[in-house]
């Protein structure tokens, strides 16, 4: 065993004997060597010296709590698990994260300034013949956890972002960070700079709440400095994907809770899986966010906001997109190599058809389709209230909103249910329409929709809003113009055209439509564009790109009408 009980006590006490000594003011020029002044004043009156933290390695609870004792220091309460801690050891190691049992502790310190303190104390559970030496000999040796903890007051954006600013501009580097679900709270790390006049080489800035927002562009700073373990929590996103599909397939989200606990065996039982492997998976789920621990029941877990989207009954539920994206896309993705060599969608390559063909072939993989794309229906929140709806809805005569290729209806009955004067006209394949029927059926719409079967050549006459939603990105420019030129035939002159996509951005900013790009390049040989581009293809169809507004998931709706009636 690498470490001893009395040398884990020696570390403890120093660390408590630092963070009663030092104070805010004190700590933060040493850590910055130049900050002074007004400076100085802001950024003490913005956060406050909260902690001071290590790592330790006792080989189970109770020889925690005997260095605890020794101290003079009273546990919390039971430790809670580390996400941060334990992902960073993992990747500093090569470590399947769920291998490390990380626990944080925070006793109480009170300051010779009368200020209340804490000790961060990161818990390894290091038990004899783990095979763990090799890591708590490097730790122990760099100390790479140790470090000096600010918390900050009220934290908004804003004050966040400003702190991360003046801290770069004293030389201190990102350094890493993560969201905590279990303390609801986001932590900054930073290295300190070559100057800095202390022992501790990191610092951390601590904002209770959720700042994921603030925290992505830290951690992309960090990872420009961390290329390989960047490039190796990369190489690992495949095994996301198919954690939330078997979590998916599994129906776990179906057989927890959100307010209550459920026992893992008892979670086994009801799913029909071994304990053992279902613990090992729930793990990862709760490093994802979909699942959380209860402290209330051991080996317990609730489900979470993120989670219960996978529960089959949630509104607008995206089970469907988990079992779509870890089953026949994540084949076709495997052949993305083929695409980018030959051109072909590595989906054809994979299955032999094209995506659309072989789903038509399959009621049971068409039904999860249609599914799948209902289960994007957040995006279409706004829709209903765009002005041409607005004035549709508003007009001396019903009016009539035509959707293309419309699924099963998800959309079109959204409008109707806004707009209760207005009438629908759903255009779609055979097999699908009498899907989109029932639903909107049973939603109540049925009386004031009409359905037709057919293809893009079979465009209704005489409507007064026409929509193409997510219908563009899977063809070609050429049958792109095909589908424009039908619906411009179609369309009446006064008559609208909404267009729903995730547009590229035009900057190379980081948007969800640089990965559908991808995605509809390997899977049905479309593609995502930019505004421009559809403004060409328009153009070619006698149709004029007259305006764009944003939708939620990064999407766009594009305002078309025929170029006459534009100008």
């Amino acid at each position: 065993m690498v470490t001893t009980t009395a040398g884990e006590t020696s570390r403890l006490r120093a660390t408590v004997d630092f963070v009663r000594e030092q104070d805010t003011a004190t700590l933060l020029p040493l850590l910055l060597p130049g900050l002074d002044g007004p400076e100085l004043r802001s950024l003490a009156d913005r956060c406050r010296f909260a902690h001071a933290a290590l790592l330790l390695f006792p080989c189970d609870e109770q020889e925690l709590h005997t260095t605890l004792t020794a101290c003079g220091l009273t546990a919390d309460g039971p430790p809670r698990p580390s996400v941060v801690v334990r992902e960073r050891l993992a990747v500093r190691h090569h470590r399947d994260p769920a291998d490390l049992d990380v626990g944080i502790l925070r006793p109480a310190v009170t300051g010779l300034d009368g200020a209340h303190r804490t000790v961060e104390i990161f818990a390894l559970t290091v038990p004899p013949g783990s095979g763990l030496d090799p890591l708590v000999a490097h730790e122990r040796e760099r100390q790479h956890e140790a470090h000096l903890a600010f918390e900050v007051d009220g934290p908004d954006p804003l004050v966040l972002r400003g702190l991360c600013a003046t801290l770069a501009r004293h030389g201190a580097v990102p350094d890493g960070g993560g969201y905590n679900p279990h303390e609801n709270g986001t932590v900054f790390y930073f290295a300190a700079p070559d100057g800095a006049k202390t022992e501790y080489r990191r610092m951390e800035l601590y904002a209770p709440g959720d700042h994921r927002d603030v925290l992505a562009a830290h951690l992309a700073e960090h990872r420009e400095r961390q290329p390989a373990e960047a490039l190796l929590r990369l190489l690992t996103g495949a095994w996301t994907t198919q954690a939330l599909a078997a979590c998916a397939e599994l129906r776990i989200a179906d057989a927890l809770e959100i307010r209550r606990g459920t026992g893992l065996d008892d979670l086994a039982e009801r799913i029909g899986a071994t304990p053992s492997s279902l613990a090992t998976l729930l793990r990862y789920l709760e490093t994802l966010g979909a699942v959380t621990a209860d402290p209330a029941l051991a080996d317990g877990y609730r489900l979470t906001a993120l989670g219960a989207l996978l529960r089959t009954d949630a509104p607008e539920s995206m089970r469907p997109l988990a079992l779509l994206y870890g089953g026949p896309f994540y084949r076709s993705f495997g052949a993305l190599a083929h695409t980018v060599r030959t051109g072909e969608p590595g989906f054809e390559h994979v299955f032999g058809a094209h995506h659309f063909d072989h789903f038509a072939a399959d009621p049971e993989l068409a039904d999860l389709f249609d599914r799948s794309m209902a289960a994007g229906a957040a995006m279409f929140g706004p829709l209903p209230t765009h002005p041409v709806l607005l004035a549709a809805g508003r007009a001396d005569t019903p009016a009539t909103v035509v959707d293309i290729a419309g699924g099963n209806g998800a959309l079109l009955g959204r409008i109707l249910a806004v707009h209760r004067r207005l009438r629908g006209v759903l255009l779609e394949r055979p097999h699908v329409v009498e899907a989109a029927r029932d639903a909107l059926e049973a939603a109540g719409h049925g009386a004031r929709c009409t359905y037709r079967g057919g293809d893009f050549a079979d465009v209704p006459a005489d409507g007064d809003v026409y929509l193409l939603s997510r219908v563009l990105h899977d063809w070609d420019d050429e049958r792109c113009r095909e589908i424009l030129r039908h619906t411009a035939r179609a369309m009446p002159g006064h008559a609208d055209l909404l267009v729903v996509e995730r547009v590229l951005p035009a900057d190379g900013s980081a948007s969800l439509a640089t990965a559908w790009d991808l995605h509809m390049m390997c899977n049905v040989g479309g593609r995502e564009r930019r505004a421009e581009h559809y403004a060409r293809l328009f153009a070619d169809a006698g149709l004029t790109l007259v305006g764009q507004e944003p939708l939620p998931l990064d999407g766009t709706v594009l305002h078309v009408r025929k170029a006459a009636a534009a100008n």
